[in-house]
């Protein structure tokens, strides 16, 4: 007589956040996916300022019904840096200026690093943190409390590029905007996934279904549709679809054979000029001259993903976001 294997318990994960219209996609597969608990989620600034990412994540967490999530305002500026926002791409709210209403819920009244640790140390089991948003909370909260690795599985982060960056020709906006955050995070010593901009760009959800979403009755659902037909880019002018953009992340943590991955050596750009913020990943097969003439440096191995199962991933965002759906319309 065989046995069914007996169903995992869901793994404990907190979410931080620019949110931003894709890092609302992101919430709203992490809240309906049964795979995951979504524990807190954190504010920073980034897409916009962090007021308008508290607002809108509130926003979101409420649209989609999920329980009463905490949520924590971070920091309102990088480390070094001003802020500068990404209103072009988010629209003025941060969330293409859909004017959904302001939420009921409220923030919690500590700060994102009181909640990040108090959540990563009271979880049962190891917590997975998805940063989605400049490290400024995440380095924040190693450099204050570094005991949360402890019961930190591992950090899954939307961030880099292993070639073309969005910010500047090199970098990626989320390492761009705070590079030595970046770097502390890549430091901190528990196991990395890296989803960059290079997977970040491909898992685009067709036209079709960008539609049926928006015709939803089902106010989550709807939402997903509607943040999925401002994200472009267009893969067929008549019919665009939309970019997961860091929900994918929230993908690799669910199903992580989707996304291939290298362990590589990276490194963050922190010097002024053109490549600050670039992530330098070594691909080489060997070493070079400069190695070989004493030019060595520390630098951590990263698990960077360099391909991704985009049919496997845009399958997996929809059957998640539209069962709420099904389920609130029955």
């Amino acid at each position: 007589m065989t046995h069914a294997p007996a169903p995992q318990a869901p793994v404990p994960v907190i979410i931080d956040c620019d949110t931003g219209i894709d890092d609302a996609l992101a919430l709203l597969l992490a809240v309906r996916h049964p795979g995951l608990d979504l524990r807190a989620v954190t504010c920073v600034a980034g897409n916009t300022d962090v007021e308008g990412v508290v607002r809108n994540t509130l926003t979101v967490l409420e649209r989609a019904g999920a329980p009463d999530v905490p949520v924590a305002r971070g920091a309102e500026r990088p480390l070094i840096e001003a802020v500068r926002t990404a209103r072009h791409v988010h629209g003025h709210d941060g969330m293409g200026d859909l004017g959904l209403p302001a939420p009921s819920r409220r923030p919690v009244d500590v700060d994102a690093v009181t909640l990040l640790r108090r959540e990563i140390l009271a979880s049962p089991r190891p917590v997975t943190l998805i940063p989605t948003a400049p490290a400024t909370n995440i380095a924040l909260l190693l450099r204050t409390h570094p005991e949360v690795t402890g019961n930190i599985e591992r950090i899954v982060f939307m961030g880099g590029a292993v070639a073309t960056g969005n910010a500047t020709p090199v970098a990626e906006f989320n390492v761009w905007h705070d590079p030595e955050a970046a770097a502390i995070l890549l430091s901190a010593g528990v196991p990395i996934t890296m989803y960059g901009l290079y997977v970040f760009q491909r898992v685009i959800v067709p036209g079709p279904d960008v539609r049926r979403l928006r015709a939803s009755d089902e106010p989550g659902t709807r939402l997903a549709g509607e943040l999925l037909a401002h994200r472009g880019p267009a893969t067929d002018e008549r019919d665009p679809g939309g970019g997961l953009g860091d929900a994918g992340a929230v993908c690799a943590v669910i199903d992580p054979a989707g996304l291939t991955t290298h362990r590589l050596p990276v490194e963050v750009c922190l010097a002024p000029g053109p490549a600050r913020g670039q992530t330098l990943v070594d691909r080489r097969a060997r070493v070079g001259e400069a190695e070989l003439h004493g030019d060595t440096r520390e630098q951590p191995l990263i698990d960077v993903g360099l391909d991704v199962d985009v049919p496997r991933y845009v399958d997996l965002y929809l059957s998640a976001v539209e069962h709420k759906g099904a389920d609130t319309d029955a």
